[in-house]
């Protein structure tokens, strides 16, 4: 195929990509753009180049070793929710932009920190940006037959390409200096990329496996025909096993870690409800990317026998081979999908944390401190654009000097390994309080050398074809410190090897170092917020601990060379409306330099936020009995307040409960007494149906005053009780008594057959009262065709139980509790509402506890309600 036409395609497809994320820059309320699937999508950037070309030519050649690198994401899935929802929290509430400034905060804004993981982050990602160019690379060679001669860069296409994806995401992915905000434009566009890479993989899939053979059936009866094809279908043993289950490992922890994938997952999530669509459909995404993998890897096998073929390039060879060259170009677009949608994401994710972590805080903190916001706004920005423009073009020299010879799968591998070494940390501080910053750097270098000398070095030496004796002798000739047999261990693979002792020492030294030196007073409090997130969640600002003397003119400031006036005026006022404070306060306290540091953290990271905030404060050292104990008193402060504020407002539902009840039947009187006045005509018959109405209505009223008067008197502890021994049975006899009648004309059948008597000492008016509006609830709520009510006791040592159920539909049971308050009634029973003032269990709680007794409401099976209260059993 002519390489002007593919490249004329290239730059059409780019265009396309480039005309999508423009619109939905400019539509970012639009709901094609903000939706669950459009996240999970997104999500799908976890598929590169790498599982485009790269598992097939893994399957090729080692057989179903590809599955480890997805089995490990999809078994993830259940606990990966939890702790990206706790993780995403955490995040929005102190403006995290990427993985570093994640950890570097979780251990007190260490500067040191952030800038280590920003340089693994680099180390990691680099060779990885320079997988896809090399991907790239290839595969255009491939379907246009062209070849580069030497190292020349000019006839180099991938250059060009490389170009433009820096343009693409040095355009938006940096028009806001706030790296929290989201980037509605890259994330649609990866959206769709994710769409066209699975679509033409399943094609390519479906052609080999029907196309080009019968079926899998067939394409299995050839394939193993060919030497080793058995010994590659198995795990190979438990050696084999420990290889699978450190690669499944391996995976978890790049789906979480990876710089890219935190920056979809976490930075770019809008709506935490989002993550329950990935539940089921990121790995099904998965599942559909894989299920033509080894059916494409035997294909190629079979055809391509007797010949020296690159297994990474089956998926487009096969199609050329048949010169289905149209279909070779889909396949070729789907790989270039996979690639450019990592390479954009990831440049982004690391150039937000090249600028926050390392270039700002070790370079240009001083200068930003004393500029004008605009200034330091574009100086931001061009940060940023040359951060991604330098990353892509050392990917392409990487590439073109290091990558050439090697599969697409080694070269991933060896970046997930150095990735690794963020766990301890970031899984350590999330739920571990005594984790500390000198043991996460002490970790994270260590485990950075391990991986170096088993993985990288020898990567390098067999790349560069390089003669020495470090492979096979170890270093200083000891074979203790073989790279791919460090102290003996033989039994693993070279990446799991790796992965093995380099997170071993990780985790030892960081755990050693965090138990035996204590952390500051900071990284403590930072260590409560992020262990207990819950707990402290809903305190934001004053869950963040400092004591000092800050004045809020420096600190606005501060703000304004970053922010702008109009932005610092805008955040502060809301602050002051949010905290109830006065907008003229001289000092600030704890929440506000917190709430500073957060509006600054996500324009320049959260280390060099605290470092200018701490330049115009004085802080002062706190021991960490004083941060728990302050953290607790501000979290019971919180729930008080809460408390308070929930009285205020059952005491105003009440108040307007009453004048409601209250104004309904006195409204009546009024209207049937004008027309009565006013109307010296009217007939016998009438006049008399209204004064009975307006009798009716008065009684109404007088209940309602009078239940009123007993529920604040029983509340009170004003309402005296008339305390004899009496019957239980007889006052329950009594109750049921009363209300046969309303029973008798509701059809509903009363059964007492389960009462049993005894003794005791209660005020009998008071709980025949309670007894009767169990009963008459009962009855008004029972089924209305066969409707029945039981009473019944049960007595133990030192209480009586007295329930009344009935076969209605139940009480919904988030109303369970809620009946019992004053004027509630339940919504659910009946289609017409029930009549009543929803004062009587309201009353009936307050007398049995004034008893000493307890009421409590429960749904019974397979219909109806039961309400049960007790009363103590009196000896004397």
């Amino acid at each position: 195929m002519s390489s002007l036409l593919v490249i004329l395609i290239i730059v059409v497809y780019l265009a396309v990509i480039f005309y999508v994320a423009f619109w939905a820059e400019k539509n970012s309320k639009s709901k094609w753009v903000n939706n669950p699937y459009i996240y999970t999508l997104s999500l799908a950037v976890y598929c590169t180049a790498w599982t485009y070309y790269g598992s097939v030519g893994l399957a090729a050649t080692s057989g179903l070793t590809f599955l480890t690198i997805y089995l490990g994401p999809v078994i993830i899935i259940p606990v990966w929710i939890i702790l990206m929802r706790k993780v995403i929290r955490i995040s929005k509430i102190n403006k995290i932009s990427s993985i570093a400034d994640f950890v570097s905060l979780r251990y007190g804004n260490n500067r040191f920190l952030g800038a280590l993981i920003t340089f693994v982050c680099v180390l990691a990602i680099v060779p990885y940006i320079s997988l896809q160019l090399k991907a790239i690379s290839e595969t255009f060679n491939v379907i246009t037959k062209h070849h580069i001669i030497g190292n020349s860069i000019i006839n180099d296409t991938t250059f060009y390409i490389a170009i433009l994806l820096a343009i693409f995401a040095a355009f938006f992915g940096t028009q806001h200096t706030d790296a929290t905000e989201r980037h509605k434009g890259i994330i649609t566009a990866v959206a769709l990329e994710s769409i066209i890479k699975l679509v033409f993989f399943l094609i390519i899939g479906l052609y080999v496996t029907f196309y080009l053979f019968n079926g899998p059936t067939d394409i299995y009866s050839k394939v193993s025909k060919l030497p080793n094809f058995e010994i590659q279908q198995t795990i190979n043993g438990v050696e084999g096993g420990f290889n699978w289950f450190l690669l499944s490992i391996l995976s978890m922890i790049a789906i979480m870690l990876l710089p890219r994938q935190f920056q979809v997952t976490v930075v770019e999530n809008e709506r935490e409800k989002y993550l329950k669509k990935v539940t089921w459909l990121f790995p099904l995404y998965l599942l559909l990317f894989n299920v033509f993998v080894v059916f494409i890897a035997w294909g190629g096998k079979v055809v391509f026998e007797n010949q020296q073929v690159d297994a990474d390039l089956f998926s487009l060879l096969l199609p050329l081979n048949n010169n289905h060259e149209f279909l070779a170009l889909l396949v070729f677009l789907g790989g270039f999908s996979a690639a450019i949608s990592m390479v954009v994401v990831s440049t982004l994710a690391l150039s937000t944390m090249l600028s926050n972590n390392l270039i700002i805080p070790y370079g240009f903190l001083r200068k930003y401190s004393e500029g004008e916001s605009e200034e330091n706004t574009e100086s931001i920005k061009t940060i940023r654009r040359l951060a991604i423009f330098s990353l892509i073009i050392v990917a392409y020299f990487f590439y073109k000097f290091f990558t050439l010879d090697r599969s697409l799968v080694s070269i991933g591998l060896i970046s997930f390994v150095l990735i690794a070494q963020l766990a301890p940390s970031f899984f350590g501080g999330l739920f571990w309080r005594r984790g500390s910053s000198k043991g996460a750097i002490y970790g994270i270098i260590a485990g950075v050398i391990i991986t170096i000398y088993t993985l990288v070095i020898p990567f390098t030496i067999d790349s560069q074809l390089i003669s020495t004796s470090l492979i096979n002798e170890g270093l200083f000739g000891s074979n203790i410190l073989k790279p791919y047999q460090l102290f003996g261990l033989q039994i693993f693979d070279p990446v799991p090897h790796a992965f093995f002792w380099s997170l071993f020492f990780n985790f030892l030294i960081y755990a050693a170092i965090s138990v035996a030196i204590k952390g500051s007073y900071r990284e403590r409090n930072f260590a409560e917020m992020f262990v207990d997130s819950n707990k402290y969640a809903s305190m934001h600002e004053d869950a963040y601990v400092w004591k000092g003397e800050a004045y809020v003119k420096d600190i606005k400031k501060v703000l304004t060379r970053f922010l702008g006036d109009k932005r610092t005026e805008r955040a502060l006022n809301l602050f002051y409306m949010k905290h109830n404070l006065n907008k003229n306060i001289q000092y600030a306290d704890a929440r506000l330099v917190n709430f500073s540091e957060k509006l600054l953290t996500g324009s320049i990271g959260s280390a060099s936020s605290r470092i200018l905030i701490s330049s115009v404060v004085k802080e002062e050292e706190i021991s960490l009995p004083e941060v728990l104990n302050i953290l607790d008193e501000t979290q019971k402060a919180k729930a008080s307040n809460k408390e308070l504020k929930e009285r205020d407002k059952q005491k105003d539902e009440f108040l307007d409960t009453v004048a409601h009840e209250l104004k309904t039947p006195i409204t009546s009187i009024r209207a049937l007494s004008e027309i009565l006045l006013d109307d010296e005509e009217i007939d016998t018959t009438t006049k008399n149906k209204f004064l009975t109405s307006i009798v009716s209505e008065s009684d109404r009223v007088s209940r309602l005053i009078n239940n009123i008067l007993d529920l604040e008197k029983l509340a009170t502890g004003k309402q005296k009780l008339n305390l004899n021994k009496n019957s239980i049975e007889t006052t329950i006899q009594k109750s049921i008594d009363a209300v046969q009648q309303l029973a008798f004309k509701k059809g509903v059948k009363i059964n007492e057959e389960g009462v049993k008597n005894t003794t005791l000492l209660y005020d009998e008016d008071r709980i025949q009262q309670v007894i009767l509006n169990l009963l008459s609830n009962a009855i008004k709520f029972s089924n209305e065709e066969n409707g029945a009510v039981a009473i019944f006791t049960y007595i133990n040592e030192n209480k009586i139980e007295i329930s009344v159920e009935d076969n209605g539909k139940g009480i919904p049971q988030d109303e369970l509790d809620l009946i019992f308050n004053k004027f509630y009634q339940s919504k659910n029973q009946t289609v017409v509402k029930p009549e009543g003032t929803g004062l009587g269990l309201a009353i009936s709680k307050q007398i049995i506890e004034s008893h000493n007794g307890k009421i409590w409401a429960e749904n019974i099976k397979p219909n109806g309600a039961r309400l049960t209260f007790t009363l103590p059993l009196n000896s004397n």
